[in-house]
């Protein structure tokens, strides 16, 4: 093949290469470098066209460059993964002092004065809002504003120790 040959090819062609291959990824750049490659691949092999194949030879070349760009980037995100989760994976120590913590927090929960540690609850763990608690017991808004800021000051005091 020509230059010539091979220039008049990539004027028509790049661009509906280009758009099959965004067509299939989404990605206008990764689009780019693989029809970009696929015209590096055809004047390197020095493709013998006959007929005006050129099309469907570019359009295999582009669907199989981009196949294999996908399962790299899949390599290289399940490699990225693994090492975000040995990164933050839990130690043996770690679960410890987490098991340690929790076992306070629920004996501090028990020791908790039952006025606070009711509003407590309904807010921590049923997700009430404070007017919501402050109808259900009857009670001002401040007044279970009042009874969860000690609520919470407590079981601080209590997990720190």
């Amino acid at each position: 093949m020509t230059r010539e040959e091979f220039k008049n090819i990539f004027n028509t062609h790049f661009s509906g290469v280009r758009n099959y291959v965004y067509y299939r990824s989404g990605d206008q750049d990764l689009a780019t470098d693989v029809a970009q490659e696929t015209f590096i691949r055809l004047w390197e092999k020095n493709f013998e066209l006959v007929n005006g194949n050129a099309r469907a030879l570019l359009y295999k070349i582009a669907g199989d460059l981009l196949i294999s760009q996908l399962r790299k980037r899949n390599v290289v995100m399940k490699y990225k993964a693994k090492e975000a989760d040995e990164q933050f994976g839990e130690s043996p120590h770690d679960m410890m002092l987490y098991k340690e913590l929790l076992k306070n927090y629920e004996l501090a929960l028990e020791r908790l004065p039952e006025k606070q540690r009711t509003v407590f609850l309904l807010s921590r763990m049923d997700g009430m809002k404070y007017f919501e608690i402050a109808e259900s017991l009857g009670l001002s808004i401040k007044a279970v504003e009042k009874r969860m800021k000690n609520a919470l000051e407590y079981l601080r005091k209590a997990i720190e120790d």
